[in-house]
């Protein structure tokens, strides 16, 4: 389908206006100097390596891979299948370099590309290749910066030392039929873990992980977008079924091996992990459904642990960014949870965060704790400093909008998303230096009207089109997410562009927050415990209603719902269960069944299908499929490795059994990320079906 529409156009080729953006930022451990990864200008995709200097201000490109690899920059269909799934999981648009790993002093830093493995000396500009056993993934440099760990084919591997050029790489990781030195799907996609193996301090080790797949379901993927392409599998872990079985070993270069002990069957998943000096390891596990999370010291040369801290919720504990943490002074950094405001405990004693819901944990500063926050409205991000000793939070971000923050040293690197459009990155002891930002303009400036509506105060926006005569009667458009982990009403600029097109076609968009989203409260997020549709459908019901009343100009006979992901099983959902309410939907790659969605994901809010199938079975659509009376056009991606493409033809098949009429999308070539261009041709596709739905002209 080509893309006519002069602003879908426009954020094709600009990368949804990010193509030119600085991004993956790292600084040295003082602060002084600044790695980055950023491409040429607003319609170039390919992401190269920059170092800034901030003493002096100089910025240079010290790896281009256009010239390292010559017409083979990173494209999605080119790469190894387990990096196109890292980009997926982290959300990559760029191609080029897509992610990088460099020394604490940023002296050195690795990539791979096109799973060949290169090494850029910063200081003089020079990268070379690297010889590896086979396609590598994930390299990391020893902190000396000398030989570099990477994942070729599961195994773990470390390059020759440098002067033995013709030297085999070392093979680190026993032949024993286990994935080595990786993320298992578990941790990659919902703990917020993204590695597998972590060098000691003197690199004379590395942590890894084993993962040991083999008691998992396998999930094929044959793609009629490549033919030619070997058909795709992978394990997958089911909700209910059995979880990759992950243990921890330190693997010496000199072929030492020491298995971590802690109880894997009560604690299943493995958070995080680290070294604290060379005879420490920090590593934080989970049990099954996360209602307990434990820090745990180890010792690396016997292998044995000891608690040292415990975070318990009767719901889950949900994630806080940089917690649990021990300090530079041993103390205990925990989540403390009241069901009003997310705060901060160091041993157990709670932080003075009154008025804030801490959001992450970035660092510390000057012997004060860096965060990010929300205040009184969820609606802004701030950056606060909060003293560990007892005093109270300052901050350091003005305005509206959304602040984050990185920091080393004394150093700051504030970034800073208005009202206004424009992305602002400060840095310095002083705040003196502004990162260059290469990427497009924002073409709109958009004025969402936020609103807290209903007893619930949800949070809700209202987009109008930019030409709207108040008195003029307009269709509503949902424009949903609505699920757990994701806030869609914010005061950021780039999420409302979207919006803003859907309201220039002759819509009311509105977008509302509702239970089990976060950033409200630790209440509000825990709505959802065990029941996902009947608080979703309830609040964003009641939301539109009461909208309806503060904007006389949304004609509710008229309601269509557009969303991905969870956003698109809610939009499935909505037609389902509330024909009297919605009147279309189009339904982006929805689970319609969260018995076959994952473990950790689903387990820790609707507990094990085991224990809770009445929840599992009012939050499944197929059964609803008979009662279909309003139009609805299903769209997945037949390479989907988050949802797999099972989930839509589960719903459509039992559709069609019932004899209901609708429409299926199906996207060869497509996972769950939707690339660059595919989206915008998406918003054509269902802008042409909504207006037919719901007799638009």
């Amino acid at each position: 389908m080509t893309i006519t529409d002069p602003y879908l156009s426009l954020s094709a080729r600009t990368g949804r206006f990010g193509f030119g953006a600085p991004r993956a930022i790292s600084l040295n451990q003082d602060g002084t100097r600044l790695l980055l990864l950023r491409s040429t200008g607003p319609e170039d995709p390919v992401d190269r390596l920059h170092l800034l200097d901030l003493t002096t201000g100089e910025e240079r490109e010290v790896a281009d891979p256009a010239a390292l690899a010559p017409g083979r920059t990173g494209d999605r269909d080119d790469l190894p299948a387990v990096e196109r799934r890292l980009r997926e999981r982290t959300r990559l648009v760029a191609a080029g370099i897509g992610t990088y790993a460099a020394t604490a002093d940023l002296a050195v830093a690795v990539f791979a590309l096109d799973g060949r493995l290169f090494r850029t000396d910063t200081a003089t500009g020079r990268t070379e290749e690297l010889p590896t056993a086979g396609p590598a993934f994930d390299p990391r440099p020893e902190p000396a910066g000398e030989r570099v760990a990477y994942v070729a084919d599961d195994a773990l591997y470390v390059t020759a030392a440098p002067g033995q050029p013709a030297a085999e790489p070392l093979r680190l990781s026993p032949e024993d039929g286990a994935r080595w030195g990786v993320a298992e799907f578990a941790a990659a996609e919902e703990l917020g873990r993204s590695r597998g193996h972590w060098w000691r301090p003197d690199g004379g080790a590395l942590l890894a992980a084993r993962v040991d797949e083999s008691a998992l379901p396998v999930l094929h993927f044959a793609d009629p977008a490549h033919p030619s392409r070997e058909p795709e599998h992978f394990a997958y872990p089911q909700a209910g079924g059995p979880n990759a079985d992950v243990r921890l070993w330190v693997l010496g270069l000199d072929g030492t091996r020491t298995r971590l002990e802690w109880d894997t069957e009560a604690y299943p998943y493995v958070c995080a992990a680290e070294w604290d000096g060379e005879d420490e390891l920090l590593i934080t596990v989970a049990d099954r459904l996360q209602q307990n999370v434990l820090l745990l010291g180890a010792d690396p040369a016997t292998g044995s642990t000891r608690e040292l801290s415990r975070t318990t919720d009767e719901f889950w504990v949900d994630d806080l960014p940089g917690t649990p943490a021990r300090l530079a002074d041993g103390r205990l950094l925990t989540v403390h949870d009241t069901p009003e405001a997310r705060g901060l405990a160091l041993d157990g004693k709670p932080l003075d965060t009154t008025g804030l819901q801490v959001r992450r944990v970035v660092g510390r500063l000057g012997g004060r704790l860096l965060c990010e926050t929300g205040e009184d409205d969820p609606f802004d991000q701030h950056v606060h400093l909060v003293d560990p000793d007892g005093g109270a939070p300052e901050r350091l971000s003005d305005g509206p909008g959304l602040h984050s923050a990185v920091a080393a040293g004394e150093t700051v690197l504030l970034t800073s998303a208005g009202p206004d459009g424009v992305r602002r990155r400060t840095l310095g002891p002083g705040g003196g230096l502004t990162l260059e930002d290469r990427s497009a303009a924002l073409p709109y400036r958009v004025e969402p009207q936020l609103a807290r509506v209903t007893e619930r105060r949800l949070p809700t926006a209202v987009v109008y089109p930019r030409d709207h005569v108040p008195g003029r009667r307009l269709p509503v458009l949902l424009d949903v997410y609505g699920g757990p982990g994701y806030q869609a009403v914010a005061n950021e600029p780039r999420r409302w562009q979207l919006k803003q097109w859907w309201a220039d076609q002759g819509f009311a968009v509105i977008t509302t927050d509702n239970g089990g989203t976060p950033f409200v409260s630790p209440a509000f997020t825990r709505t959802i415990f065990r029941r996902f549709s009947q608080v979703a459908l309830d609040d964003q019901v009641d939301a539109l209603h009461a909208l309806a009343e503060l904007h006389p100009d949304l004609d509710l006979d008229r309601v269509g719902v557009r969303g991905w992901s969870y956003g698109g099983y809610f939009a499935a959902l909505a037609v389902l269960r509330r024909p009297d309410v919605f009147h279309a939907a189009c339904a982006g790659a929805p689970p319609t069944d969260f018995r076959h969605y994952d473990t950790a994901y689903t387990e820790r809010y609707l507990d094990l299908p085991q224990e809770n199938p009445d929840g599992y079975a009012a939050d499944c659509l197929v059964d609803d499929a008979p009662g279909l009376s309003r139009p609805l056009l299903l769209i997945h991606g037949l390479a989907d490795d988050n949802v797999h493409p099972s989930h839509t033809l589960l719903l459509s098949q039992a559709l069609t059994r019932a004899g209901r009429p609708h429409n299926l999308l199906a996207l060869p070539g497509i996972t769950h990320m939707t690339p660059g261009g595919v989206n915008e041709q998406l918003s054509q596709a269902e802008l042409s079906f909504l207006r037919g739905a719901l007799d638009i002209e």
